[in-house]
């Protein structure tokens, strides 16, 4: 069992801080704006706009597209190796300096109906019980893909991309100028296919049941979920990714998610075992026998 496999509840603890329903998060986001200001130290997020350029060192592939091929870290915005951007084995706590391409705005709030966001609120009133990770269930799109704890590795050929990720073992092939099969089956993790608009790689993803969370604590979604995922490459160390959520179910608009990808020289994939080390499914059914030990009051 490696260090990251120990996290799986680190990731579901983060996921739920990361996007709260409005009225519960605002007090989050006073807080941490009261921890500091952007732009002060080598390890801040640089003040100003992002620059919207890409670098000209781009690396490209045999086909002049940007070439994704690497092992990458999501969530992040530091620079250097696994070890360096996460210093003493914590997420985000290294030293290292920022990519220029940091998202510096807030990602939104989720637009749930007012029904869909009842649910959501309940599920943050049971502290996120119920998150399908807890039992070893594929996380779903964009939540894998955005997940900074474990890395993920793309694969790039001139027909397709391949991302695999170390959390649960999961994958993503996506065939490029490919239509959607007529024979989707509803899974976790859906279906993709992919295309080039520029520079830009353009992720089509359909055919999703409604059994993952798409973020944070209680973000359902149904079985109407769309997502559209844009990598752009900006230089040789990072990925700008923006994905682009469309429920008619459950949203009243779409929504939208920005986050960098960071490239992890020298990070391999490594085994992961949740099962073997799941204790907290037997705990959790120990819990859900007296909620008034955990519930929010």
């Amino acid at each position: 069992m490696t260090n990251r496999s120990k996290c799986l509840m680190c990731a579901a603890a983060l996921a739920a801080l990361a996007l709260l329903p409005a009225g519960i998060a605002a007090q989050n986001d006073a807080k941490q704006a009261a921890k500091g200001k952007a732009g002060k130290g080598k390890g801040a997020v640089p003040a100003g706009p992002a620059p919207t350029t890409p670098s000209p060192n781009v690396p490209k592939a045999a086909d002049g597209h940007p070439d994704f091929t690497g092992v990458w870290q999501a969530g992040s915005t530091r620079i250097g190796t696994w070890a360096e951007a996460n210093a003493d084995g914590s997420f985000g706590g290294g030293t290292g300096r920022v990519t220029p391409y940091a998202n510096r705005e807030p990602n939104e709030r989720p637009p749930y109906r007012e029904a869909a966001a009842r649910k959501v609120v309940e599920s943050f009133n049971r502290r996120g019980i119920d998150d399908p990770m807890a039992r070893c269930l594929p996380p779903g799109v964009p939540r894998t893909t955005t997940m900074g704890l474990f890395p993920m590795q793309i694969v790039q050929t001139p027909e397709q991309v391949i991302m695999l990720f170390e959390v649960f073992h999961v994958f993503r092939v996506i065939p490029l100028n490919a239509k959607h099969p007529d024979d989707i089956v509803p899974s976790m993790m859906g279906t993709s296919v992919g295309r080039w608009e520029g520079d830009t790689l353009v992720v089509d993803a359909i055919g999703f049941n409604d059994l993952t969370w798409l973020a944070g604590t209680g973000t359902i979604h149904s079985d109407q979920l769309r997502v559209v995922e844009k990598f752009r490459r900006m230089d040789e160390n990072t990925i700008v990714y923006e994905a682009t959520m469309t429920d008619p179910d459950v949203f009243t608009k779409p929504w939208t998610i920005r986050s960098t990808f960071m490239l992890r020289p020298g990070t391999r994939l490594q085994e992961y075992e949740c099962a073997e080390n799941n204790i907290d499914a037997q705990r959790y059914e120990k819990l859900l026998e007296d909620e008034t030990v955990f519930r929010r009051k």
